[in-house]
């Protein structure tokens, strides 16, 4: 048997560690924000919630010769898991004592379903593309030679999805011990129906032969410009039923023009990663504008934004100067 290559493990921790970070700490919301230790406790729960099924997610699309649309529709899927079955934040009137949860949920409520549109659309596009999505090009672009091979063999998969799967039952336990709004039974089997769909769809992406695109791609540093562009205004758009179609529209535009631009034969996966850091540093630079839940020192809320902002920052440059053949 071999040996398990140091540089994959490495890289495969380093997306345990990222994913939690960009799905939860990047904008500061909670009390925790600006607490080193209380972030680093946190990961004992987050990592395997968001760090495992980001490798789950990468390690099945990799192996199974998977490109991008189907990285994004598992991540879409774990979304809908995850805001629909695991913490139930989907179906939910009132979450957590948030004062401003009622405000997000009220203008685009749908009372036959019992959820919110504008809630809908952003946990689910939040967790595809900043839980999974975004961690997962920019390990990969950390790493150019091995962004298309696998990182973990059977055990460490099984490990994955077993770590997932006991922070999902502690985060579900949690729910119901401590929330009043729980999912029905028919909330439940809508959102994994709506999981079953979103991986038959993924795993229907055979590789196949595409046109390639004359041209050149924008340089990396143009991609990531654009990724910060379309965050921002993903992310400010209002709680309302214009904000939603905005969203779907802004989602909608960024992947037909990627789609295009990555037909080109110099497309890498540094405009992938650089595209990452740019969305990721406007998630970033959103936690400026957000009010963490409890009691933060102003000093600990700013000197967090700013760590997280340099980080993306910094991530993005470090992916952009590597070099490799994917």
């Amino acid at each position: 048997m071999t040996k398990p290559d140091p540089r994959r493990l490495a890289i495969a921790a380093a997306l345990l560690v990222l994913a939690p970070m960009c799905a939860e700490y990047v904008t500061g919301y909670d009390d925790s924000t600006g607490d080193p230790l209380a972030l680093a406790a946190g990961l004992l729960i987050f990592g395997p919630l968001y760090g495992a099924p980001a490798l789950l997610i990468r390690e099945t699309a990799r192996r199974l010769g998977l490109g991008w649309p189907a990285i994004l529709a598992l991540a879409a899927a774990f979304g809908v898991l995850q805001a629909g079955v695991v913490d139930q934040s989907m179906f939910s009137e009132g979450y957590r004592d948030i004062p401003y949860w009622e405000e997000m949920v009220r203008p685009t409520y749908v009372a036959p379903l019992g959820l919110a549109a504008h809630t809908t659309v952003s946990f689910v596009a939040g967790h595809a593309i900043w839980s999974f999505g975004v961690p997962i090009a920019l390990t990969e672009g950390l790493s150019p030679r091995l962004s298309r091979t696998p990182w973990l063999r059977a055990p460490g998969l099984v490990t994955a999805a077993a770590c997932y799967l006991a922070a999902a039952a502690l985060v579900l336990r949690d729910h119901l011990r401590t929330e009043d709004d729980h999912a029905s039974a028919a909330q439940i089997g809508g959102s994994l129906a709506a999981v079953a769909l979103l991986v038959l769809f993924a795993l229907s992406r055979r590789p196949r032969d595409r046109a390639v695109r004359d041209g050149v791609p924008p340089r990396p540093i143009a991609v990531a410009a654009g990724g910060l562009l379309a965050g921002l205004v993903f992310d400010f758009l209002p709680s309302t039923w214009a904000g939603v179609a905005a969203g779907l529209t802004v989602i909608a535009l960024c992947g037909a023009v990627v789609a295009r631009l990555a037909r080109s034969p110099g497309w890498t996966v540094r405009h992938a990663a650089a595209l990452a850091a740019g969305a990721l540093a406007a998630r970033a630079a959103v936690g400026f504008f957000a009010v963490p839940l409890g009691e933060v020192a102003p000093v600990a809320k700013y000197a967090h934004n700013v760590a997280f902002l340099a980080g993306a920052v910094l991530l993005g440059v470090l992916a952009a100067r590597r070099r490799g053949t994917a």
